[in-house]
C-alpha cells in the first residue's frame, strides 16, 4: 500500500506542471483511498484505517499547485463518490466527508506557516510540527464528527469527538510521514530503489529483528504486545533514512491496529471503544519515536558529512586541500602501482593580480582557474590546492607523453581568455606546469614525486613561465 502511495506522489511530481491534470489525479487518488478505507470500516464504526485524509494533506503540502480550489473541489468529489458508490446516503456522505475536508484544511493551514525543512521531515523539530499539525487537523475534524455522531450513529457529541479525533490523529501520524518524506520520481524509480536498497545487504539485521518481534507479539498476545517491536523500531531509526523508517512504522501501526485491536483472533477478548482508542493512540505515539530518532540521526550524519567536507576541501575553490590531497594521492600510489602522472600547476604573477586588482579579484581568478582545470581533466583525476596559487593534479592511466599532453591542455585552457576582475577590468592569467610520471611498478614516495614536480614547475617559471616542463633540459 505504501509503495503505491509514493508512486502516486511521484506521478504527481512529474506532471505537476499541468494544472488541468493535477486536480483530476488528486480526485482519483482520494476516491481510491476512500474505497480502501471503507473496506476496513466495521458496521456502525469509523474505518480501522483511513489513509485518504493524511495522503491528501501530504500531497497538497508536497505539490502546492494541487492546493488550489480545483484541487479541493476534485478531492471533495472523490470523497463523496466513494461513499455514494458503496451505498451510503447523501446525508451521511456529506457529514462524514465534511469532517474529512475541514480536518485536511486545518492541517494544511498549519503547514503553510512551517519551515520548508519541516514539510519534508528534514529537521529534528519536524516531528513536533507534524504532531502539532496532526492534532489540529484531528481536533477540527472531530468537531464535525462529534456533531455527526448523534445524527448518524445515535451517540452523543463528546464521545463522538473523542473517538473521531483520536482515530484521525492515529491516521495522520501513521501515514503523513510517509508522504512527506517520500523521494520524488523523476521519470525513473532510481531514488526509491536506492532508499529501499538500504533495507537490505549489511543493514538487514534491524529489519529481521522487527519482523521477529512482530511474530513474537502476535504469539504472546496481550496489551503488552504493542511494545514488542519498539526496540527494533528504534534500531531501524538509527540505521535507516527517514523514508524507510516511516514505511516500517506505518507497517507496525497497521499491524497493531488491525491485529492487536482485534484481540489477535482471541474471541474471548472484547475491546470497548475507549480501549480501542487507547491502543490506537499508544501505537501511533510509539511510532513517532523511531521517526524522530531517524530525523536526528540523518541530521547529525549530514552535519558530520559537512564537517568532513570542510576539513578536506579548500573553502574558496572547493577542491581538496593539501592534507586531503596528499592522503588520497598516497592511497592511490600504493606500492606496486603504476601509470600515474603528477602535475604541479602554479599561476604566473599571481601576487601582482592581488596587488593591482585586490584580493577579491585574486579569489575570482583562482575560482575561474580551477573551473578551467576541471574542465580539461580526464575522469578519475585528483585536484588539490597545495597552498596559495599552487595546485597539484594526479592523473591515472597516464604515461609521460599523455601527461605532457594533458598539462598542455591545462596551460592553454587557463590562458584561453581573460578573467573578469571587477570594475569592468579583466586579468589575463597564465600557468606554469611541472610534470612527472610513474610508469613502472617501482616503489614511489609521494613526497619525492611532489618535490620533483615542484622543481620542474619552478624550472618552467625560470624559463619564462606559461609553459610545461617534464624533464630538465641538458
Amino acid at each position: 500500500m505504501a509503495a503505491n502511495l509514493y508512486r502516486k506522489s511521484g506521478i504527481l511530481d512529474r506532471i505537476s506542471r499541468s494544472e488541468a491534470c493535477v486536480p483530476l489525479l488528486l480526485g482519483l487518488v482520494v476516491f481510491l483511498l476512500c474505497l480502501f478505507g471503507i473496506l476496513t470500516r466495521p458496521a456502525g464504526f469509523l474505518a480501522a484505517i483511513w489513509p485518504a485524509n493524511a495522503i491528501l494533506l501530504g500531497l497538497m503540502i508536497r505539490l502546492p499547485k494541487s492546493a488550489g480550489w480545483q484541487g479541493w473541489f476534485a478531492a471533495g468529489i472523490g470523497y463523496l463518490a466513494a461513499d455514494l458508490v458503496t451505498g451510503s446516503t447523501l446525508e451521511k456522505s456529506l457529514l462524514l466527508n465534511a469532517a474529512n475536508m475541514v480536518g485536511v484544511a486545518a492541517g494544511y493551514q498549519v503547514y503553510k506557516h512551517l519551515p520548508a525543512a519541516s514539510r519534508r521531515l528534514q529537521h529534528p523539530a519536524s516531528l513536533l510540527h507534524l504532531a502539532m499539525a496532526s492534532a489540529v487537523a484531528a481536533s477540527v475534524a472531530g468537531i464535525v464528527g462529534g456533531i455527526a455522531n448523534p445524527i448518524l450513529f445515535g451517540g452523543s457529541i463528546l464521545p463522538g469527538w473523542i473517538y473521531w479525533s483520536t482515530t484521525e490523529l492515529v491516521n495522520y501520524i501513521s501515514v503523513l510521514p510517509v508522504v512527506l518524506s517520500a523521494p520524488k520520481l523523476e521519470g525513473t524509480q532510481r531514488d526509491i530503489s536506492e532508499q529501499i536498497g538500504r533495507l537490505s545487504q549489511e543493514k538487514r539485521a534491524p529489519l529481521v529483528l522487527l519482523l521477529a518481534s512482530c511474530v513474537a507479539g502476535a504469539l504472546v498476545g496481550g496489551p503488552g504486545a504493542i511494545a514488542f517491536p519498539v526496540p527494533a523500531l528504534l534500531w531501524c531509526g538509527l540505521v535507516y533514512p527517514v523514508f524507510p523508517t516511516t514505511l516500517l512504522t506505518l507497517f507496525i501501526g497497521v499491524w497493531g491496529v488491525v491485529i492487536l485491536s482485534n484481540g489477535l483472533d482471541d474471541r474471548s477478548l472484547q475491546l470497548d471503544v475507549m480501549t480501542l482508542v487507547s491502543i490506537r493512540l499508544g501505537i501511533s505515539l510509539v511510532a513517532l519515536a523511531p521517526i524522530m530518532l531517524s530525523c536526528v540521526t540523518q541530521s547529525r550524519n549530514a552535519l558530520m558529512r559537512r564537517l568532513q567536507y570542510l576539513a578536506t576541501h579548500d573553502q574558496l575553490t572547493s577542491v581538496l586541500n593539501r592534507s586531503a590531497f596528499r592522503e588520497e594521492a598516497a592511497r592511490r600510489l600504493a606500492p606496486g602501482t603504476s601509470g600515474y602522472a603528477l602535475l604541479m600547476v602554479d599561476l604566473d604573477h599571481f601576487k601582482s593580480v592581488n596587488d593591482t586588482h585586490g584580493h577579491a579579484a585574486g579569489d575570482t581568478v583562482l575560482v575561474k582557474f580551477v573551473q578551467r582545470v576541471k574542465n580539461t581533466l580526464p575522469p578519475g583525476s585528483l585536484l588539490g590546492r597545495m597552498g596559495g596559487e599552487e595546485f597539484a593534479v594526479l592523473i591515472p592511466d597516464s604515461g609521460i607523453i599523455d601527461a605532457v599532453a594533458e598539462a598542455e591542455k591545462i596551460r592553454q585552457s587557463v590562458g584561453s581568455e581573460p578573467v573578469p576582475a571587477g570594475n569592468g577590468k579583466e586579468v589575463q592569467v597564465t600557468a606554469s606546469l611541472g610534470v612527472v610520471a610513474l610508469e613502472h611498478e617501482d616503489a614511489a614516495c609521494l613526497d619525492t614525486l611532489l618535490a620533483e614536480a615542484d622543481r620542474l614547475c619552478y624550472l618552467a617559471k625560470k624559463r619564462g613561465r606559461n609553459r610545461v616542463v617534464a624533464v630538465e633540459e641538458t
